[in-house]
């Protein structure tokens, strides 16, 4: 193993058996086709694969030995031998008669106690996670430009879209001018329309899609600050942002997608936007907020019978 690979799992377990197949569909956006073979094959069937030597592997699926350890590493396991030791486990999982699995950690026949702590752990890793990858500096800075801005608009579509309308929510009721654009079509129009002291935020987890990068393109291109908030620092919505804020790439199932997890932790990067914003424009924003309170207020009285 070379030192490079030593310090990347340093005191890095590798994935669980259970989380194997989670883990492909991931990182599978972000793989070269030859490994994404290598992963589709060690999900389909990990018993068949657990009994093949990396030769045995490469030939099985198209490719060479180099391919086969670069996907059992990217998959977080040191080696072949312990993606193979790996996938000798869940098919013996498979093979017990255990309930079939609706996330990595919970069988369909969970009691809901059970599946309600799991999801809290969950959450709790996924947050920890984040808070722990965020890069305060990018933080820094994306939250100046964002004090200082003369509009913000946010682009986001399906559950980041959700997130896109909460962070600009959060902005508007601290006095700032902000829009959230879940129409790549009206995104893209008023794009055109920022400048060098605008702010265009993109949420995407996956970091490539093209509803969000459109629009980001093009105010990056007219001179607006630009800001990435994504799962895939090293996706192609990062070449328009000024400032790349990451998020917790964590599991996916059937039952519980990325978008479930992904919008964990965009809701942690957009609170610490807000809160830092909140911080930079004191003067302005409390009594912002304040108004803002008192005039829901009367909507949150009891009515009288």
């Amino acid at each position: 193993m070379t030192q490079e690979v030593k310090e990347i799992f340093a005191g890095e377990p590798p994935p669980p058996p259970a989380a194997l197949a989670a883990k492909v569909r991931t990182l599978a956006p972000s793989m070269t086709r030859s490994m994404q073979r290598v992963a589709e094959a060690v999900a389909n069937d990990p018993a068949g694969c657990a009994a093949l030597t990396v030769t045995g592997l490469a030939e099985l699926t198209g490719t060479s030995e180099a391919t086969v350890v670069r996907t059992a590493r990217l998959l977080g396991y040191p080696g072949y031998r312990d993606l193979r030791l790996a996938l000798a486990g869940l098919a013996a999982q498979q093979q017990s008669g255990r309930a079939p699995a609706v996330t990595a950690d919970i069988a369909v026949d969970d009691p809901i106690a059970d599946v309600v702590a799991k999801l809290a752990y969950d959450e709790q890793q996924t947050l920890a996670d984040t808070a722990a990858a965020l890069d305060t500096v990018q933080l820094g800075a994306a939250v100046g430009a964002l004090a200082a801005a003369r509009r913000t608009d946010v682009y986001g579509v399906g559950a980041s879209g959700l997130v896109a309308q909460d962070l600009t929510q959060k902005l508007l009721r601290i006095g700032l001018i902000a829009h959230a654009h879940n129409d790549p079509h009206l995104a893209v129009t008023n794009a055109v329309q920022l400048r060098a002291r605008d702010v265009a935020i993109a949420i995407t987890h996956s970091g490539a899609t093209g509803d969000v990068i459109e629009p980001l393109r093009v105010a990056f291109e007219h001179g607006a600050t630009t800001i990435a908030i994504t799962g895939r620092p090293d996706g192609p919505v990062t070449q328009y942002a000024d400032h790349i804020l990451t998020t917790s790439t964590a599991r996916e199932s059937e039952l519980r997608p990325a978008a479930m997890s992904s919008r964990t932790s965009q809701l942690l990067v957009v609170d610490c936007l807000f809160i830092g914003v909140a911080q930079r424009t004191y003067e302005t924003a409390a009594p912002a907020l304040s108004a803002s309170y008192e005039a829901l207020a009367h909507r949150h009285r009891s009515t009288p019978r």
